[in-house]
């Protein structure tokens, strides 16, 4: 069975840094592509950053682009969102999801993913 876990959520000032943590088990095919989601109330989902795990390709949007860094973490099968520089409107539930590539901006639709996590809750205020 295959099972996503964020972790590592919290309430932080503005300016300040958090890294999240998924874990991703039961994966059976030796490359995939991790996405970091976040959802905001009454907003619509919104891909932030991704990561394929073989090649460790990243990509981000453009609101992220040199605040957040996606990378692998601690252990096999983790993958981290260091996040910097948290601003108010980062505010919003965070969710991985994982899918077979990356590629053509497939990580960017939820939609093309049916993989997810329960989600870890970040607030960024003052």
């Amino acid at each position: 069975q295959v099972q996503l876990v964020e972790s590592g959520g919290d309430s932080v000032q503005p300016g300040g840094s958090l890294t999240l943590s998924c874990q991703v088990s039961g994966l059976v095919i030796g490359s995939y592509c991790v996405t970091w989601f976040r959802q905001a109330p009454e907003k619509e989902r919104e891909a932030v950053a991704a990561i394929n795990n073989s090649d460790l390709s990243t990509y981000y949007v453009d609101s992220v682009k040199g605040r957040f860094t996606i990378a692998t973490g601690n252990g096999k099968n983790a993958f981290d969102l260091q996040m910097n520089s948290l601003k108010p409107e980062d505010t919003a539930m965070y969710y991985c999801a994982a899918r077979i590539s990356c590629l053509d901006g497939k990580w960017l639709r939820v939609d093309n993913f049916q993989l997810w996590g329960q989600g870890t809750q970040v607030t960024v205020s003052s």
